[in-house]
């Protein structure tokens, strides 16, 4: 233990949790740790000063996200080497948890220097525990790709999951994440989550197509957390309704769930992983009204 200190210890890594929402769920022990730390190494050091400043905390900042973290990372690991103990903190949570830090825990174990966990929330656990699905096995995918082939080849690989799956989302997208969710894997049950443990905290439980019609006129806020039951009894799934369809099919067939043509086009396309320039041209002579 670093001398005069209670709660660090020289050459360590100490991977700090911090308030999702609430700064009450901050812990006695994190707040010690980051005052006795020689170094705080922050995601956004403008967001985590305002932490600090909250509990008066006065420390030295540096920061560390995913634009510098390779450089970043040898920087701290010789201070490390050098006997500093250092904090590692991102925006909200626990580091590393989407969000960066893994680099630097990485190779802090393989240098064999000394990381020690301070725990605090998570958005993840918190939406779980409070989702109503099985807690007893589940798997946490984090964001999802964004669009096209990627995209679909992750979905197609999570469909026969068996365990609760958890998935992060910007308020931007969710909707369109949960239409493809819907598409692939049929109308599963889901616990919505958004806004953890702040004032407009919010939860929508259900089968998808009841937690998308409760979204429908309604603009999202805040980060979301989408809780997803896992394939019952691992049945398979089979294979999505539009195999075996052209793609003016595949777009009428959308456009009879009730998308426009245009959006009908870029969902197929997206799904597909092609260019929409091609479904265009299959659909181009599609009637609206049919």
């Amino acid at each position: 233990m670093a001398e005069g200190k209670k709660y660090v210890q020289a050459a360590s890594l100490y991977v700090c949790g911090t308030p999702i929402g609430n700064l009450d769920d901050m812990s006695f022990r994190a707040i010690q740790v980051l005052k006795e730390v020689d170094l705080i190494a922050a995601e956004d050091t403008r967001r985590t000063i305002k932490l600090l400043n909250h509990f008066e905390i006065k420390n030295r900042l540096e920061s560390y996200h995913e634009h510098n973290e390779d450089e970043k990372a040898e920087k701290l690991l010789e201070l490390l080497q050098e006997g500093q103990a250092i904090a590692l903190v991102s925006d909200a949570g626990m580091p590393g948890i989407s969000d960066p830090g893994y680099k630097l825990v990485k190779k802090a174990v393989e240098y064999g220097i000394e990381v020690i966990p301070v725990p605090g929330p998570t958005a993840a656990i918190s939406a779980l525990v409070v989702s109503g699905l099985d807690t007893g096995r589940f798997v946490f995918e984090g964001f999802l790709n964004r669009k096209g082939k990627a995209r679909r080849e992750q979905l197609d690989k999570l469909k026969s999951e068996e365990r609760t799956i958890i998935l992060y989302e910007s308020p931007y997208r969710v909707k369109e994440t949960l239409k493809d969710l819907e598409r692939v894997m049929g109308d599963r049950r889901i616990a919505l989550v958004r806004e953890l443990t702040k004032v407009h905290e919010e939860k929508y439980y259900g089968n998808i197509s009841t937690v998308l019609s409760r979204l429908e006129g309604k603009e999202i806020k805040g980060e979301v957390v989408i809780v997803l039951e896992g394939n019952k009894d691992g049945e398979e799934t089979g294979p999505p309704p539009w195999e075996g369809l052209e793609l003016g099919e595949h777009v009428r067939l959308l456009m009879a769930e009730g998308l426009g043509k245009k959006e009908a086009i870029k969902r197929v396309a997206e799904i597909r992983g092609i260019p929409r320039r091609e479904v265009y041209k299959e659909a181009i002579n599609i009637d609206i009204g049919k």
